[in-house]
């Protein structure tokens, strides 16, 4: 497996889910660094089916939000991928966003206290046999402290290259230095050599993150204050078709990969060097859907 290799967040769409398993054996043969599944599309089903379908890759849910089962059927399942797949499932966790607590029905707590109970019960769980590695999905300072005091690892989505150096300064060094712990970010990416449309395909893909409030905290702690401000103030006017406009080419630089496959493959160095051992690309395509978009990085990255 090449070092520098990316991995890659895969989501199995309904009456695609046998192509993306098919999908996720050629990104093992071509030896990425792993994969990355996000919670749309039974990202723990589709863990399963990596656990029985492939034989080397490592493979992450990111995440899987710790509302959505029980604590011990998050142990059993966990367990099970586990052993099956030789090590190889990591179970990433976060606490989600509110439209997604109103689709499952719950009223969370504070995202802290909730996270550190979770992972006391999942780790407390017996009889289910070894227990996957839990990772903590972060944003904020406080979180990316807590994924180094009871993680074995980080993951962060969309945030900005500018402040990760600022953000894994919130790890005891031990876990910055630490092969073993996982930090990884989930980047937007496009290929393309038509500039204009890659960053219009990835700005339609961040601007539903826009509207949510712990995005626009991250990213005003990251630097992007005047931007969240004016966003805040076109959602409570009721003009959100200006948030995409609001979302500037400085910060889509920021937080996506977009451009020529040596642009990308050149800013995924940046992030490596920013201290994201595992970058993962979330490729979308200017030209078509999630297939197109995983030829175009085949061709980028081989």
């Amino acid at each position: 497996m090449a070092q520098n290799m990316p991995a890659v967040g895969l989501v199995a769409t309904p009456g695609r889910r046998r192509r993306v398993v098919e999908l996720a054996q050629e990104i093992e043969r071509r030896g990425y660094a792993g994969l990355f599944l996000p919670s749309l599309g039974a990202n723990m089903s589709l863990c399963e089916a990596l656990a029985w379908n492939t034989s080397t890759i490592p493979f992450c849910t990111a995440i899987a939000p710790i509302y959505a089962r029980t604590v011990s059927d998050f142990a059993a399942s966990s367990a099970f991928m586990h052993e099956v797949s030789g090590g190889r499932f990591s179970l990433g966790i976060g606490i989600a966003h509110g439209p997604s607590h109103v689709r499952m029905g719950v009223t969370p707590g504070k995202p802290l206290g909730d996270t550190r109970g979770f992972v006391e019960r999942y780790l407390a769980q017996e009889g289910v046999g070894p227990l996957a590695p839990v990772v903590l999905a972060a944003m904020r300072k406080k979180m990316v402290a807590l994924a180094g005091e009871i993680g074995q690892g980080v993951i962060f989505a969309n945030a900005c290259l500018s402040h990760m150096k600022a953000s894994l300064d919130a790890l005891p060094e031990g876990k910055r230095t630490d092969p073993g712990f996982m930090i990884a970010d989930m980047i937007p990416t496009c290929i393309s050599d038509d500039l204009e449309a890659a960053k219009a395909v990835n700005r339609r893909t961040l601007t539903g993150y826009a509207f949510l409030p712990n995005y626009r905290n991250y990213w005003k702690e990251a630097g992007y204050e005047q931007e969240m401000v004016d966003i805040e103030k076109a959602i409570d006017e009721g003009r959100r078709d200006d948030v995409p406009k609001m979302l500037t080419d400085r910060w889509l630089a920021d937080v996506t990969l977009f451009g020529t496959a040596a642009q990308v493959r050149e800013k995924v160095e940046a992030w490596q060097d920013a201290g994201v051992r595992t970058v993962v690309l979330v490729p979308s395509s200017a030209k078509g859907n999630q297939l197109v978009a995983m030829e175009e990085m085949f061709a980028t990255f081989g």
